[in-house]
């Protein structure tokens, strides 16, 4: 990990599944609505990490918000089906290739959350106790 670079990653749930995404990933979903370039606002979340601070209660999660931009539209690889009864000659096979939507991420946005300061609580006692011998 990068000194000075925040590790934020949320779980969506999109199309029946749950991803894990960072700003920058690249995501295959079920097709979603939407020209290419188009943004939209994934939710609901699962689970917000911002440098281990983990969130997962409703009310923080219903603030936070992963906003991603439509990079293009494509079909999947084909999967055979084959279906087989013996001593029957009952043979079929059936193929799909499922309709995905690919997706770039690009902010997690943590609904006004202030992060805490990484210095400054030594700072904070001699202020206090300041103030305690003044008043």
């Amino acid at each position: 990990m990068l000194k000075g670079r925040s590790q934020v990653y949320a779980v969506i749930r999109t199309g029946g599944k749950q991803y894990k995404v960072k700003v920058g990933d690249l995501i295959d979903v079920e097709k979603l609505g939407g020209d290419d370039g188009a943004s939209l606002e994934l939710e609901p979340l699962l689970v917000v990490d911002d440098d281990g601070n983990v969130t997962s209660a409703a009310a923080d999660l219903a603030k936070a918000k992963v906003t991603a931009s439509v990079v293009d539209h494509h079909r999947g690889t084909k999967i055979r089906v084959f279906t087989y009864k013996n001593k029957t000659r009952q043979r079929r096979t059936i193929g799909h290739r499922q309709s995905l939507t690919r997706l770039k991420v690009d902010a997690i946005d943590l609904g006004g959350r202030k992060r805490p300061a990484r210095s400054g609580g030594a700072k904070k006692t001699e202020r206090q106790e300041k103030q305690e011998k003044e008043g």
